[in-house]
């Protein structure tokens, strides 16, 4: 008898001042550039390649992440402005050294280790008290996001002296 846990968890980051500022800026370009361009035909071109900067732009103004838990593993997917899927990355707890929240001193230990790569797929809100953990992984991957008590339980039940809550 095979048992797996499924455990799901949606996060939509908190919308930046910059990416909201330059998807507008872009779309009202895109509009003065084509009002341009049916008199000069150069303007229409500038009017398309802002017109595909500010769709990217839209994409990545509004993003949300879904943390996935089944059978040993964490995926992680980002929902760009709810339309668009795209996997991000995928943990296997067996290679987890410590998941613990971002200003635990069960980190303490790990605060000097030299990370290859930072990962953040949370909100970016700090909110009073955060909601972000650290996950240490392999021992070169920092990753920063926000699971539900869930999927922390979940976790604790495959690794439990690597999960810490408080």
């Amino acid at each position: 008898m095979v048992s797996e846990t499924y455990v799901e968890c949606l996060v939509a980051r908190k919308p930046s001042f910059i990416r909201n500022f330059i998807k507008t800026l872009l779309i009202m370009l895109t509009a003065v550039f084509c009002l341009i361009g049916i008199g000069f035909v150069p303007g229409f071109l500038v009017a398309i390649i802002t017109g595909i900067g500010a769709y990217f732009a839209y994409m990545n103004a509004d993003i949300e992440y879904e943390y996935l838990y089944l059978d040993k593993e964490v995926s992680v997917d980002k929902i760009m402005a709810k339309s668009k899927r795209k996997k991000a990355a995928s943990y296997n707890m067996e290679r987890m050294e410590i998941i613990a929240p971002i200003n635990s001193h069960h980190l303490d230990s790990y605060r000097n280790l030299t990370v290859k790569k930072t990962v953040d797929f949370s909100s970016g809100q700090v909110d009073s008290p955060d909601k972000r953990f650290i996950m240490i992984y392999e021992g070169n991957i920092q990753v920063i996001w926000e699971p539900n008590p869930d999927m922390l339980k979940a976790i604790r039940m495959v690794a439990p002296r690597k999960v810490f809550t408080e």
